[in-house]
């Protein structure tokens, strides 16, 4: 009888000590999973964002999707003080450069219009919680865009009749001791973003401007992928795809366009080496982040959306297929500025639009300096506007 009860006993234990495995297994399993479902929680658009409009970059067509998403969700922009057409560049930032900042104080939420970068002062003007982004490109055809547009102005290009003349022997033509409208010559990023362009070369350096840069700016996009930038954007800001459906705006016309070979292509990194080498950090990065938030599938699934939705825009806005020349334009109030020897581009839209759809329409392919101008005058309704202060280098 006594080994009977022996046996009960344990047989007792050894059920319990199961049921307690298998409930520890249980409460595990259903641990495990629940950490590999975590609740997804639908994101909020971002609404505070900083954007530094580097020049020649497509940074014209960035700003204007910019303006649009401020008049969609009713934001307020830090536009430039009595209409000017820059805040305060090339001099660096400050936070006066901005219309009402005494009275508005922190509570901007869209900054994009050309500056040259100061830290301490942005942030006098954009919340705590803004999303800075800047777009770079390749140098070559940085410093190519750049002749063609400021060769008037540049004293470094004024003398020679091709951009390669000029590279073949820069420091001919290039006068360190002359800055005023050099930089449009050299190193124009690293300008923008607020460093010496003519700083000599150092790894130490150049690594320290680059962590630097990084801290500070969440994302900067590459020119050259253009429509995977706007779907990164997109995707890391949490804006639907209209938020960065656009029309290619500042072109100029294929005749300006110089080509350079090889050779000079080498030449304009080493000239530029400062901006060579941050574009090449920076577009290894964009890729990384890519990778961090899609497969390539996934991206150029959105591309092709992307893409679509563009097509379809242009075949209801449009009244040619293509940007047509400043001189072609019907709508004087959609004439692009004219700078330097280049043409520039606009659009002229269809005559048959209804109202909401020529508004639409109409805002897509408004130039920069106008939709500047438009902006004021709904911001800042009883401020006496001077005229438009077009761009002068």
């Amino acid at each position: 009888m006594k080994g009977t009860c022996r046996c009960f006993r344990h047989f007792t234990c050894l059920t319990l000590c199961l049921g307690a495995i298998a409930l520890i297994g249980f409460f595990q399993r259903n641990v495990k999973l629940s950490t590999l479902r975590p609740v997804s929680k639908p994101c909020q658009p971002t609404t505070n964002v900083m954007f530094l409009k580097t020049h020649k970059t497509a940074s014209s067509t960035v700003l204007n999707i910019l303006f649009r998403f401020s008049e969609k969700h009713n934001l307020t922009v830090a536009l430039p003080y009595h209409l000017h057409f820059h805040l305060g560049y090339p001099v660096h930032f400050r936070a006066t450069f901005v219309e009402e900042f005494r009275t508005i104080g922190r509570h901007f939420n869209i900054m994009c219009n050309h500056l040259r970068f100061n830290l301490p002062e942005v942030r006098r003007v954009m919340p705590r919680d803004t999303f800075y982004f800047s777009i770079l490109r390749d140098p070559p055809s940085l410093l190519e865009s750049s002749y063609a547009y400021y060769k008037t102005y540049s004293p470094a290009f004024q003398k020679t009749k091709t951009l390669s003349e000029f590279l073949a022997s820069p420091w001919t033509y290039y006068n360190t001791g002359k800055k005023a409208w050099n930089f449009y010559a050299r190193n124009f990023m690293w300008f923008d973003l607020g460093y010496d362009n003519n700083a000599e070369y150092d790894d130490f350096y150049v690594q320290s401007v680059i962590q630097d840069i990084e801290q500070n700016f969440q994302l900067l996009l590459i020119a050259e992928y253009f429509d995977e930038s706007m779907i990164l954007l997109k995707n890391m800001l949490c804006w639907d795809l209209d938020d960065v459906v656009y029309f290619k705006l500042n072109t100029r016309s294929l005749d300006s366009v110089q080509t350079l070979n090889p050779e000079y292509k080498e030449k304009a990194k080493d000239w530029c080496a400062l901006d060579w080498k941050l574009y090449t950090h920076f577009n290894n990065t964009f890729w990384i982040k890519i990778q961090e938030r899609m497969d390539l599938k996934t991206l150029y699934k959105e591309v092709e959306l992307l893409q679509k939705r563009q097509k379809e825009l242009m075949e209801v806005c449009l009244l040619e297929e293509t940007a047509v020349d400043g001189s072609k334009i019907i709508d004087n109030k959609l004439k692009p500025f004219q700078l330097g020897l280049v043409k520039i581009l606009g659009y002229n839209l269809k005559q048959d639009l209804d109202n909401k759809t020529q508004t639409i329409c109409q805002k897509m392919i408004m130039p920069e300096l106008q939709y500047t101008a438009y902006l004021y005058s709904h911001q800042f309704p009883n401020k006496t506007r001077k005229p438009i202060d077009f761009p002068t280098p």
